[in-house]
């Protein structure tokens, strides 16, 4: 059926004013470089490998964190991540630096690390560097043995307005509503963090891959 010209061009009108990556996936990490990320704090290194980002630990370094360059507030972020079993690590969202020398990262964290023999606190969120330490309720905060040591793990963060969810491997592992973080931190970087080791202990290393985000309306 042929359309009549005023409702045909109305419904170009229309469709041109819908953004055109409006509610789409992008990927953060084109598998090749790493474009479109800045590392702030700390001295660990990162590498790009096998379509892989690798970060890996330095001896005496404080946390490091590969930083994306673009800022996100509400949105669903997927990635995979394999993780040393001594090493702790994170993914920071919302976050943002202090206006100190060092312009410390702080902000909402998704914990990452192995379940170990008595399960760990994998997918829960903690507060970089904000004075509060666990945003996840102490009652909530319960180790589990859903992050599949030395083996690929997904996780799935949906972050809007002051209501942090996540999932592991399919598994929803945090429910956060913190009006307070997202007050002041309501939006910001996505940040890959590999964490400062003790001396005389490593290199360790954690690697991510398949990193994606959708923003939300």
């Amino acid at each position: 059926m042929k359309l009549p010209l005023r409702f045909a061009a109305a419904l170009f009108v229309s469709l041109a004013a819908v953004p055109a990556f409006a509610g789409e996936w992008v990927e953060l990490f084109d598998g090749k470089t790493l474009d479109g990320w800045t590392q702030r704090n700390g001295t660990a290194t990162y590498r790009v490998e096998d379509k892989t980002i690798v970060g890996k630990t330095n001896t005496g370094s404080p946390n490091s964190f590969l930083c994306s360059d673009k800022d996100y507030g509400d949105f669903e972020l997927e990635f995979e991540v394999k993780v040393h079993d001594k090493l702790n690590s994170g993914v920071q969202i919302r976050s943002q630096t202090k206006e100190t020398p060092t312009g410390r990262v702080n902000g909402p964290q998704v914990e990452i690390e192995a379940s170990g023999d008595g399960g760990a606190e994998a997918g829960y969120i903690y507060g970089e560097a904000t004075g509060r330490g666990w945003l996840t309720p102490e009652d909530e905060l319960k180790p589990h043995k859903q992050f599949k040591d030395g083996e690929w793990n997904k996780f799935r963060v949906v972050a809007r307005g002051p209501r942090i969810q996540t999932w592991i491997n399919g598994k929803p592992i945090a429910d956060l509503t913190d009006e307070p973080i997202y007050k002041t931190h309501p939006k910001g970087f996505i940040g890959l963090q590999v964490h400062g080791i003790g001396k005389d202990k490593g290199p360790y290393e954690v690697a991510w891959r398949n990193i994606r985000i959708k923003e939300l309306d």
